[in-house]
């Protein structure tokens, strides 16, 4: 068994990120990750290290105290582990770039500023509009999500809530005309994207999640040419609304809000 130790001094979602990053560049011998976070202390390491030496393997880290990064390197180097300081290429390169030292303040990206009040407010605002719940307050959206049932609307909306996006999301529910506050949404200018996937995945996924809640919700809500008709009906609405349409069948709900985030970078809405 391979093992890779993610040391860090904040949350290490950082490293987490770009652990997952480069390991989906591998097919095989993926190893068994251990994180240790909030490395601030001696004793911190301390514990970090007994894990590095009980499962010794490559350590990925991100630590700003100089002292502690310092020890952490003599340990590896004394267990012949490859050790790799995740930021340091960016953080040296930014700091050529701007003509300014790195300050060594563990955790910065995490401090609470008007921008972490703004992503709290965003994902209120996608829990409190979630699946239709409307009236004039969609006027107050960033973007506004449409789509038929199990398109990834809901955690889509979340994603975007923390990048600091309020993002609505509107159920497309066949034989039903949407609420009229989607329309004066629509006519007032508020930004909305169609999500789409093929009918084929939408039955699997629909079909799982009734087993998993044990539903007696009719079949006809997994059945396939139900959910083609499904599909055809919102394909249509989109159309007549000239609401740009985003297929979510092969994307990852990061890869459908960096494309929403580009839609709307493009009118100005946002600049994050």
């Amino acid at each position: 068994m391979l093992h890779l130790h993610l040391v860090s001094d904040s949350t290490g979602e950082t490293l987490r990120a770009v652990a997952r990053a480069a390991l989906a560049r591998f097919s095989q011998k993926i190893p068994d990750v251990q994180v240790s976070i909030f490395v601030r202390s001696e004793k911190d390491l301390e514990k970090a290290l007994e894990a590095i030496r009980e499962a010794p393997g490559m350590v990925i880290y991100t630590l700003a105290d100089p002292a502690l990064r310092h020890k952490l390197l003599e340990a590896c180097t004394s267990l012949n582990v490859i050790s790799v300081a995740a930021l340091d290429p960016v953080v040296d390169a930014l700091a050529e770039f701007l003509g300014e030292a790195a300050e060594d303040r563990p955790g910065m990206q995490h401090k609470i500023t008007s921008e972490y009040f703004d992503r709290i407010a965003a994902l209120d605002f996608a829990i409190d509009y979630d699946d239709g719940a409307l009236g004039d307050r969609l006027l107050q959206a960033d973007v506004i999500l449409i789509g038929v049932s199990r398109t990834s609307k809901t955690p889509t909306c979340i994603y975007l809530a923390y990048r600091g996006i309020k993002a609505a999301n509107v159920p497309l529910v066949p034989s039903i005309e949407p609420d009229v506050a989607l329309f004066d949404a629509i006519e007032r200018g508020v930004p909305v994207i169609g999500l789409t996937a093929s009918p084929s995945r939408l039955s699997q996924i629909r079909t799982q999640r009734l087993e998993a809640i044990g539903s007696t919700k009719t079949a006809e809500y997994a059945e396939l040419d139900h959910i083609r008709s499904e599909v055809a009906d919102a394909r249509l609405f989109f159309e007549r609304h000239n609401i740009p349409v985003i297929d979510v069948t092969r994307r990852s709900i990061e890869e459908t809000a960096a494309e929403i985030l580009n839609d709307l970078r493009s009118r100005g809405v946002v600049s994050v």
